[in-house]
């Protein structure tokens, strides 16, 4: 069953699809672009500023309605309004290529900053530009991917910046402040001693206190030994360390 489209209807080339497969078939709703993460994250909360068509298809770029029969055998029901918000969300977004582009030019960015923050020149103590980093990632042929978090895509890149070492390059030390009872601290002293890098400074009373710079690779385990005790804290001073004339 065809839509017949009014002209001044935003054209189907522009919508943003959202499929779901259930069963044997795949099943499309029909959105307006940049809405459908708006809609899960709960900034967005009016259906009708999220749906371009209140309607399940087989095909939206055919306007192939699904039949009520399809609807029952996939979802149990031929309730539209359900059907439609279970594909919203549940089902793939379909980004169209503009959409694509802009997804990717905004991941690429984030990582390239977020690699930029954490990682520094080790002769220099300064961050290196996001311009250096891409150029030194394509040397590299890593591609950054829309699908992927780009947080989990910059922690990746970040290990293989520093194993191949095209440029010289480390992550910056996270500043930490670890607090334990000392008796606590004599107990662990040998299990965390290689954990915690530069000692900024350490003072000892009835609380051990201790300010380093520590590998960010270190932080998790610091954070079990120290989590087990009542009278530990562990503290983040700063995420990534340079030095003070950094321009």
């Amino acid at each position: 069953m065809p839509i017949n489209q009014p002209s001044n209807q935003i054209k189907l080339t522009n919508v943003s699809l959202v499929r779901m497969k259930k069963g044997k078939k795949r099943f499309e709703v029909a959105c307006y672009q940049n809405k459908v993460q708006d809609w899960r994250s709960g900034v967005e909360k009016d259906i009708d500023e999220v749906l371009q068509i209140p309607q399940v298809f087989l095909n939206v770029s055919k306007g192939q309605v699904a039949p009520n029969e399809d609807l029952q055998k996939a979802f149990g029901s031929t309730d539209t309004d359900k059907i439609i918000l279970e594909i919203l969300q549940k089902g793939e977004i379909q980004l169209s290529e503009k959409e694509r582009q802009a997804k990717n030019s905004q991941i690429q960015a984030e990582v390239l900053q977020i690699i930029s923050t954490k990682c520094i020149n080790p002769k220099t103590k300064k961050r290196y530009p996001p311009t250096m980093i891409q150029k030194t990632l394509a040397e590299l042929k890593v591609n950054i991917v829309a699908t992927k978090p780009a947080k989990t895509q910059a922690l990746e890149a970040i290990r293989l910046l520093v194993k191949e070492q095209v440029i010289p390059i480390v992550r910056a030390k996270m500043k930490v402040k670890i607090t334990l009872e000392s008796k606590d601290a004599k107990k662990l002293k040998e299990t965390l001693t290689p954990l915690l890098g530069e000692i900024e400074s350490e003072d000892t009373g009835k609380f051990w206190e201790v300010v380093s710079l520590i590998d960010p690779v270190n932080y998790r385990e610091l954070m079990e030994i120290i989590g087990k005790h009542k009278s530990g804290q562990l503290e983040v001073l700063d995420m990534a360390v340079v030095d003070e004339g950094e321009n």
